[in-house]
C-alpha cells in the first residue's frame, strides 16, 4: 500500500485503484461567485458562442461549470495511469539538516512524462478536442514544460502541435523545443516571424525577450484562422486549475494513510494551475472546517502579481484579443525581467487564484531567485531530486517556514508540490555557481507605466 510506517516513512505511495476519478470544481463552494470574464469589444459578460472559436464546447462548459465535481474520462484516466498516482515525500533529509522540528511533505509531479505538472490537463485539453474533430492545438510556454506537456498529449491522439516560446526561454533551454519535436510539435521562438504581430515586435526589437501574454497573442492567431484548429491554455482558467485538482485530492489522500494534516500549504505561482491544483481541494476542506492550513502563494520578486499588482479586469494576452478577466495584473503589456523561472513570467494571476486573495482566503510572498536557488540546492543535496526553477520559490519559502519553526519549537506540517523536475534546466544552475544570478526587485514606475494600457471600465 506504501512505503512507510508511524516512525520512519519517507515516500507515501496511492495504489493505483485509489486514483481520485473526479476533477474538483471549487467554484460552487467560494462564499462569494469571482467576477465573470467580460468581451474585449462589448465590456459584456460573455457567452459561450463567444469562445467556441478558441476551445472546444466540453472545455467551455466545463469553464462555465457550477457542478462540484466533474468526472474524468476513461480515456484519459488510461494516460494519466502512465505516471498516476504521482507519490508524496517526506522530506526526512531536509529536516535534519535544518534541524528543525517541523515535517516537511512535497508531492512530486515531476514523474510524469514531459516532467511536470502540465500533462494534467493536457491530456484532457487534446482528448476533448480530439473527440470535437479537432486536428491541431496552439499554445504559448514560457520555460516549455507547458509546451512539452501539450506536444505529448497531442501525440496521444494523433493531432498537430504549434507553439511559441517566449524568445528568453527559447534561448535559455533549447533542449526544451528538442523535446517538444520529439513528440512531433513545431517550435517558434516569440515573438516570431510566423505572424504579423510577431514581426511588428521584431522590427522594433530584433533582440526582443518576449513574454507570456506575446506568446499567447500569436498562438490565438493562429488558432482562429483556422476551423480545425483550436487554442489550448496551460494555466489561469478555471478549467485548468480544476484538472489540476488531481494532485490535491491524491495528496489528501495520501496524507490521511500516514496521519497527518497539514498546518501550512505552500505552492509557487506564476499563472495559478499549480497552486491551484494543490490548494483547492484543501481549501474545500478547511471551508468545510474539517482542517484549518494557512495557504500561501509564492511568486518571483521579478514578477510579483499579487504582492504588487492590481485587481482589475485586464486582457490575458498583450494584444488585447482575449477576454477581460479580473484578476491580478502588472498590465498586459508588461515585460518582466528574464529571470531563469520562465513559467512564472506572466503579467497575470489566475481570476479564481486572484478572487481568493481579494478574499484573504490564501496569502502571498514573493521572493528572489538567489534565495530560491540557494534552497533549490540544498533540497537536491538532500532529497536527490533537482527542482526546475518555478517550485524553487515553493521549497524557499518553506525553508523560511521550518526554520521558524526552528525558532520558535512549533512542529508544524509543511505541504508543498515539487511541480517539475529541473532535467533541462542546466543553464540556470550554471548560472547560480557562476555567481551571474542577479536578484531584480520589480520597480514600481514600471509597473505604474504598464498599468497605463489597462482598460478603465465603467
Amino acid at each position: 500500500m506504501g512505503y512507510y510506517d508511524n516512525d520512519t516513512y519517507t515516500k507515501v505511495i496511492l495504489p493505483e485503484g485509489e486514483m481520485p476519478t473526479q476533477w474538483y470544481n471549487i467554484v460552487p463552494d467560494l462564499p462569494t461567485p469571482p467576477p465573470p470574464p467580460l468581451h474585449p469589444g462589448t465590456r459584456e459578460p460573455i457567452g459561450p458562442a463567444d469562445l467556441a472559436p478558441l476551445f472546444p464546447m466540453a472545455i467551455i462548459e466545463q469553464e462555465v461549470s457550477m457542478e462540484r465535481y466533474l468526472d474524468i474520462p476513461g480515456e484519459v484516466l488510461d494516460v494519466y495511469r502512465l505516471w498516476r498516482p504521482s507519490p508524496l515525500f517526506r522530506a526526512r533529509r531536509l529536516e535534519k539538516q535544518l534541524d528543525t522540528p517541523a515535517k516537511i511533505f512535497y508531492k512530486y509531479e515531476g514523474v510524469s512524462p514531459a516532467g511536470s505538472h502540465k500533462p494534467n490537463t493536457s491530456v484532457p485539453q487534446a482528448y476533448y478536442n480530439h473527440k470535437e474533430g479537432i486536428t491541431k492545438l496552439t499554445t504559448e510556454t514560457g520555460a516549455g514544460q507547458w509546451g512539452s506537456s501539450l506536444a505529448f498529449a497531442t501525440a496521444q491522439y494523433g493531432m498537430e502541435c504549434e507553439v511559441w516560446q517566449v524568445a528568453a526561454s527559447y534561448r535559455q533551454k533549447p533542449y526544451r523545443k528538442a523535446m517538444m519535436e520529439i513528440w512531433g510539435a513545431t517550435v517558434h521562438s516569440s515573438p516570431s516571424e510566423v505572424t504579423e504581430y510577431g514581426r511588428s515586435l521584431l522590427a522594433e526589437n530584433p533582440d526582443h525577450p518576449g513574454s507570456l501574454g506575446i506568446a499567447i497573442s500569436e498562438a490565438v492567431m493562429m488558432a482562429v484562422q483556422d476551423p480545425n484548429t483550436r487554442y489550448a491554455l496551460g494555466s489561469v482558467l478555471n478549467h485548468v486549475l480544476m484538472h489540476q485538482t488531481i494532485i490535491g485530492e491524491e495528496a489528501l489522500r495520501q496524507l490521511a494513510m500516514v496521519g497527518e494534516t497539514p498546518d501550512i500549504l505552500i505552492g509557487c505561482t506564476g499563472g495559478g494551475s499549480n497552486f491551484g491544483g494543490l490548494a483547492f481541494p484543501f481549501l474545500r476542506e478547511k471551508m468545510a472546517g474539517r482542517m484549518n492550513p494557512t495557504i500561501r502563494c509564492v511568486e518571483p520578486a521579478a514578477c510579483p502579481t499579487l504582492t504588487k499588482g492590481e485587481y482589475r479586469y485586464d486582457f490575458g494576452d498583450t494584444a488585447g484579443l482575449t477576454p477581460l478577466v479580473k484578476m491580478h495584473t502588472l498590465g498586459h503589456t508588461f515585460i518582466p525581467d528574464p529571470i531563469h523561472a520562465g513559467g512564472l513570467r506572466y503579467h497575470g494571476m489566475a481570476p479564481l487564484v486572484s478572487h481568493l486573495y481579494d478574499q484573504a482566503m490564501v496569502e502571498a510572498v514573493a521572493i528572489g531567485q538567489t534565495e530560491c536557488f540557494d534552497a533549490a540546492v540544498q533540497f537536491a543535496r538532500c532529497e536527490g531530486i533537482v527542482p526546475a526553477p518555478e517550485p524553487t520559490h515553493a521549497i524557499a519559502a518553506a525553508v523560511r517556514e521550518a526554520l521558524a519553526c526552528k525558532e520558535s519549537g512549533e512542529e508544524k506540517v509543511i505541504l508543498t508540490a515539487l511541480c517539475g523536475h529541473g532535467h533541462l534546466d542546466m543553464a540556470a544552475y550554471q548560472a547560480y555557481f557562476a555567481g551571474e544570478l542577479v536578484d531584480y526587485d520589480l520597480p514600481d514606475s514600471e509597473i505604474a507605466e504598464a498599468m497605463k494600457s489597462v482598460p478603465v471600465l465603467d
